[in-house]
């Protein structure tokens, strides 16, 4: 939960990364317009015969798409964010785990965020920071009741 006011530049993304990239964030934009538990169902759905993601390949992902979009790179950012690099990394047959939650110590605040491998993807703070209140896991993965 850093604060970005414009698009990360990553040296590594390549334009093909970029192109899914754009792709993902489009595809998540509608999406985001769902009430929480309804999009935690459509994710469910997106998520079914995936692989797990692996840390690396969803934290460059995430990269990717904070790279093509300002409001994913953004402070308030975290929604798109966190949809959009679950479904880029979908679409290379893998899936994170979407998790919607609370932190856990004031100021109290929604948040939105991935993990994969068990560890927060991208956010420089510790895993208890966090209290997941709804989760989407690939379809080897335990889901929370929504």
């Amino acid at each position: 939960m850093s604060f970005h006011p414009i698009p990360e530049t990553h040296t590594g993304t390549s334009f093909a990364q970029r192109a899914g990239a754009r792709l993902a964030v489009a595809v998540g934009r509608p999406l985001l317009l769902l009430p929480a538990a309804r999009l935690a169902r459509v994710l469910g759905v997106v998520s079914r015969g995936a692989r797990p993601a692996g840390h690396d390949r969803t934290y460059r992902a995430r990269q990717a798409v904070t790279t093509v979009s300002a409001v994913c790179a953004g402070r308030e950012g975290c929604l798109p964010r966190s949809v959009a690099t679950a479904l880029l990394c979908r679409a290379r047959g893998e899936w994170p785990t979407w998790c919607v939650g609370v932190r856990a110590a004031p100021p109290f605040g929604a948040h939105a965020w991935v993990e994969a491998e068990g560890r927060l993807v991208g956010e420089e703070l510790p895993e208890s920071y966090f209290r997941r209140l709804i989760t989407v896991g690939s379809g080897s993965e335990e889901r929370s009741p929504s």
